[in-house]
């Protein structure tokens, strides 16, 4: 059995952490005013600063611990939150991250510049430490706060016996307690066992702490914020005098007889004492924790593997029991594939992800571009709960990086002209996922300029990719900036204009199976739109027969079937369109596109096939059935051939090819425009 690595665990944890940070900056943003997020964000780098120095990320705990008392300063009143402190502090979010993946690497002077930026953002005295390294003692940071009168507490708390073991350092939460003022600790060891019970990663004792501080009880509880549940804790104000006879002397070196705690019991004045087990929350957040597993993405991968030779092997089970006559061996044929078709199902909504977690990424992306441009941006978000198997999220996420930064640089206009031409000074950039058959189809929209068509000639004229004066469709026209180099942008800048983005998008599209749609009204603004399969792993079916070869269809792109007898395949001949419903359709025979070299079959098949609202037909010489395709690539002698997106296994052995809905549908359009312009 493998054990986690603790470090590895902190990583991850630290990364979810870092998200919820930048989020709650990133809100922050557009509502400086809303304490909610202010306490958000204080959390969130109090938590990762605790944790931090758990696990022995020193670096990262005193760098965090700066933004955090900026946060704790905003909090309590003293500073205004302002744009120019969010931004500090979400440049000084990368160098944690940084922190975290590479915490013994040389990161430069990197830390003190940031600190030099949150000093100036605040503008205050607590990153004064800016010139020196990053871990300056916190003491300094309450100092310079405004004198404040001083309280004594008595803390009292334990931790559980395995805490240790999973990376909880008490004497960091003691260090903490000394940074928030004049601190006294007894350690308690009356529990310890005798030296023959013991276990060495146990932990048996209790603390004792006198603190007299300027800080609140808030300041004691955000201490112990992400061990509070599992352990015992009794916070108590006391007065001066009782506090000096509390505790007449700090013991830090080691442990204190039991004898030298029972003292007199001073006077105190209970103050919400926290109880000694917090029984309900410590239920919930059990019962919490086991509701989500964590599972390592390569996991998944290795069982959807199994589950598709799961399915290959049930597909050869199927063909045998039909062929046979035993009933109980079409019995249990039936019932594995019920129970294969399942488990693939359930395999399948495993491997899915919400789109959220793909235009999340973009918040920041957005804010740093408006920033550095100086556009005025708002970004838009729709259908983020629409799924996507994890592996298209993944490869997507590059792509439409490209994008977003194309419809800012290229399409938004900067404030002065878009109030020149009437429109409002923010630029709007929306984000939209919707499902649409077996495709998902993610929009990238702006209210921009539009494309300038002639410029987008000129320049191909002038690269070679058409000939001066070449006639093109404007769907043609447009897909010509996805072209290697092609760049309508003037000057070379750190956003554009080397022609590398737009090339990159469509390879990745094309490489998941996908197509791209462009539209673009001058003046009105551009829309993007990806069309991609809902899955890469395994799909239903259909399994046809074209001569003597086998064929699967996307079952969630097929429509209908119809039959084409041989008079009518003769009487269309020279047309190719099929009256369906008083609409025309146009068909491909694909024993002609495939060049079987066999005679058609007299009852041939059509398999009306569509992708958005473009359909087209397809001619069979005949309809197996539904086949559950565990999709295989291409090899890479076959990359260029554009009409099969991939392979599977048959139950037989043999091998069929998975057609290319979107290719198939995009011929059979040219194919219909061809026709119509001959008459």
């Amino acid at each position: 059995m493998s054990t986690l690595d603790p470090v590895a665990v902190f990583r991850t944890e630290a990364a979810e952490c870092l998200e919820a940070i930048e989020a709650g900056l990133l809100d922050l943003t557009h509502q400086l005013d809303n304490k909610d997020l202010v306490d958000a964000v204080f959390r969130g780098l109090h938590t990762l600063k605790g944790s931090g120095a758990m696990f022995g990320f020193e670096a990262l705990a005193a760098f965090t611990h700066h933004c955090e008392t900026a946060f704790d300063r905003v909090r309590k009143g003293e500073v205004a939150a302002t744009s120019e402190l969010v931004a500090a502090v979400l440049a000084a979010q990368d160098h944690m991250r940084a922190l975290v993946d590479q915490p013994d690497a040389d990161h430069g002077d990197t830390g003190n510049k940031l600190l030099a930026q949150l000093q100036a953002a605040v503008g205050g005295k607590q990153a004064a430490a800016a010139a020196a390294p990053a871990a300056v003692p916190a003491p300094a940071a309450v100092r310079d706060a405004p004198a404040k009168k001083k309280n004594s507490w008595r803390i009292r708390f334990s931790l559980p016996a395995n805490s240790m073991a999973n990376g909880t350092n008490p004497l960091g939460l003691l260090d903490e307690l000394r940074d928030l003022g004049e601190c006294s600790v007894r350690a308690n060891t009356s529990a310890i066992p005798a030296l023959d019970d013991l276990v060495p990663t146990e932990l048996h004792i209790s603390w004792d702490v006198t603190l007299t501080s300027e800080q609140d009880r808030s300041a004691i509880d955000d201490v112990f914020i992400f061990v509070l549940d599992d352990m015992e804790l009794s916070v108590e104000e006391i007065s001066g005098t009782a506090a000096a006879t509390a505790a007449p002397v700090e013991e830090r070196a080691g442990p204190v007889p039991v004898a030298a705690t029972s003292t007199a019991v001073p006077e105190f004045r209970p103050v919400e004492a926290v109880p000694a087990k917090r029984e309900a929350p410590a239920a919930v957040s059990q019962a919490k924790a086991a509701e989500n597993v964590r599972v390592p993405a390569e996991r998944l991968d290795e069982l959807m593997d199994r589950v598709g030779e799961l399915v290959i092997a049930q597909s050869r089970l199927s063909q045998l029991a039909s062929a046979s006559t035993d009933i109980a061996l079409r019995s249990v044929s039936e019932e594995i594939e019920r129970l294969s078709g399942e488990l693939r199902d359930t395999m399948m909504v495993l491997r899915m992800l919400p789109v959220a977690t793909l235009f999340s990424r973009f918040r920041r992306l957005v804010h740093d571009l408006a920033r550095e441009t100086g556009k005025v941006i708002e970004l838009v978000t729709e259908g983020e709960s629409t799924e996507v198997d994890k592996t298209v999220i993944e490869r997507l996420a590059d792509p439409l990086v490209h994008l977003v930064r194309n419809s800012i640089d290229h399409g938004l206009e900067t404030p002065a002209d878009r109030l020149a031409s009437g429109k409002t000074e923010a630029g709007t950039v929306t984000l939209s996922a919707r499902q649409a058959g077996g495709e998902v189809i993610i929009s990238i929209k702006d209210d921009g300029r539009g494309i300038n068509r002639e410029r987008v000639r000129a320049k191909a004229e002038s690269s070679g990719l058409i000939q001066p004066g070449q006639p093109l469709s404007d769907s043609e026209l447009l897909q010509l900036i996805f072209a290697p180099g092609f760049s309508t942008a003037a000057a070379i800048t750190s956003l554009s204009g080397r022609g590398v983005g737009m090339d990159v998008v469509k390879k990745t599209v094309e490489a998941l199976r996908g197509a791209i749609d462009i539209v673009s009204m001058p003046g009105q603004g551009s829309e993007v739109s990806l069309r991609i399969p809902l899955t890469l792993a395994i799909i239903d079916g259909l399994l046809v027969r074209v001569g003597s070869g086998r064929y699967v269809i996307p079952l969630s792109a097929v429509e209908e079937c119809l039959e084409l007898s041989l008079e009518e395949d003769l009487r269309s001949r020279g047309r190719s369109f099929i009256s369906l419903r008083d609409s025309l359709v146009p068909f491909l025979r694909l024993r002609d596109l495939f060049r079987t070299g066999t005679k058609p079959d007299v009852h041939q098949k059509v398999v009306v096939i569509s992708t958005g609202t473009e359909r087209v037909g397809l001619v069979v010489d005949q309809i197996i059935g539904d086949h559950q395709t565990v999709i295989k690539s291409m090899s890479k002698l076959h990359n260029n051939v554009a009409t099969f997106s991939g392979a599977t296994i048959l139950g037989d052995g043999s091998v069929a090819l998975i057609l290319d809905v979107g290719h198939l549908v995009a011929a059979g359009q040219q194919q219909e425009a061809q026709l119509r312009v001959a008459g």
